[in-house]
């Protein structure tokens, strides 16, 4: 396996465009923070929107985004081939073409549980990875499409599938690929990137044992010299050392509903908590203990920003997103330090949804409407300045996170992807 992986580097390394450090390459980005390193972007659109470049429905239907690396752009989605419903990875260039296709195993299809791919693919050294509603993970060579290597944790491991199925992207750290798994023995694996083989396995701390995962991508981050990285599972935040999966610390977390998918946010010290059906939002301060461990203070709690998913930006000293006060949809802003609300405002045509942030500006994408707003930051009230809507008629919810990277505006609806031209002239 370790020779196949070798040869198929090479030729990956040979063939490949060069990978920046600033290309998307992950789900948010390749920080976890939604934030897009482009500038010179357009700060007003069109009546009708930026330029549409190009749009494609070939890649099936799911909630995945995309990932960036270079020219090409992977991106996965429900595709049947000769009756079987797959979970496939697709391989474009920057005008959309198809280069290679490849599966990743069975697709989730159930009608009653939102058919769809979740996870976005993961791209590095030259290779794919991505992570299935089944619980796949596949490496791929990202110049070919060849599967190097393939395993389910899920199910070699016996822990439980959520009932939504999974919904996290792969986490690469270093050599390391962060796997949350849940059940009674595992809160989250590490996998050898180049191998596939397991490295750690971290113990749970919820109570009882046994609980699923979460459906949230896990979040890395540095603190005070140790690399900790979050899994959530259905009732906790686990904060685990990313390269022995020690617990570093462990916080209850825990909606009505168990359904924790906000990524967290971390800075300066202090780690930001989100979620949704009427939970709300926490603020902890954190500080290390003489034997390596965190301890998580609560410093303050807001019931009414309420983000179920769609992700949230931290610009300046506020956070931004979608929210569920009292069960509405709205869109709010809140002070990182001090958990002061800025506003909350039911915005016409949109509801809720997914956000993502370049050049000083937020883009929101409503998960009802296939309408796309154009947002100015500001903490004391909704600043609109454009907005427009997708251009087809699809059954079932925006939920994939829209990009915005080198230029353009990737958007995700169904079995559409759309590449709308955000460079200012």
């Amino acid at each position: 396996m370790l020779r196949q992986f070798l040869c198929a580097f090479t030729i990956a390394i040979f063939l490949s465009p060069v990978l920046f450090a600033a290309d998307w390459v992950a789900f948010r980005g390749p920080d976890g923070n939604g934030k897009s390193p482009d500038t010179g972007l357009l700060k007003q659109w069109s009546p009708e929107g930026p330029k549409l470049l190009w749009q494609i429905d070939f890649i099936g239907y799911g909630y995945s985004s995309v990932a960036i690396y270079g020219d090409r752009i992977y991106i996965s989605g429900n595709v049947e081939r000769d009756g079987q419903e797959l979970t496939m990875i697709f391989c474009l260039d920057k005008d959309g073409n198809k280069i290679w296709e490849n599966d990743n195993g069975p697709a989730h299809s159930n009608p009653r549980q939102y058919p769809g791919t979740r996870g976005t693919p993961t791209i590095a050294g030259g290779f794919v990875y991505d992570k299935s509603a089944f619980g796949y993970i596949t490496c791929f060579n990202a110049a070919t499409g060849e599967i190097i290597w393939r395993r389910n944790p899920l199910r070699e491991y016996e822990a439980p599938r959520p009932f939504w199925f999974i919904g996290n992207s792969v986490l690469i750290e270093g050599e390391l690929i962060i796997y949350p798994l849940g059940g009674p023995d595992h809160i989250a694996v590490a996998l050898n990137k180049r191998t596939g083989e397991t490295v750690w396995r971290a113990a749970p701390t919820a109570e009882p044992p046994g609980v699923t995962v979460g459906y949230t991508t896990p979040y890395a981050f540095d603190f005070e010299g140790t690399r900790v990285v979050t899994v959530m599972s259905m009732v906790t935040v686990e904060g685990l050392d990313a390269q022995t999966g020690r617990t570093l610390f462990s916080i209850p977390w825990r909606n009505r509903l168990t359904t924790n998918c906000t990524m967290p946010i971390y800075h300066d010290g202090r780690l930001f908590l989100s979620t949704g059906y009427n939970f709300g939002a926490k603020m902890f301060q954190l500080a290390k203990n003489a034997d390596g461990t965190i301890t998580p203070t609560e410093i303050w709690y807001e019931q009414r920003f309420d983000n179920q998913h769609g992700g949230l930006i931290l610009v300046g000293d506020y956070v931004y997103g979608s929210t569920h006060e009292s069960g509405r949809a709205s869109w709010g802003a809140i002070n990182f330090m001090t958990g002061e609300i800025g506003y909350l405002v039911r915005v016409p045509g949109m509801g809720a949804g997914s956000i993502t942030y370049a050049d000083g500006l937020l883009y929101f994408l409503s998960e009802d409407t296939q309408t796309v707003v154009l947002v100015k930051p500001d903490p004391t009230e909704f600043v609109e300045l454009s907005r427009f809507e997708l251009p087809n008629e699809v059954e079932g919810r925006s939920w994939a996170h829209p990009v915005v990277f080198g230029g353009k505006l990737y958007v995700r609806h169904g079995q559409f992807l759309y590449c709308y031209d955000v460079r200012a002239e």
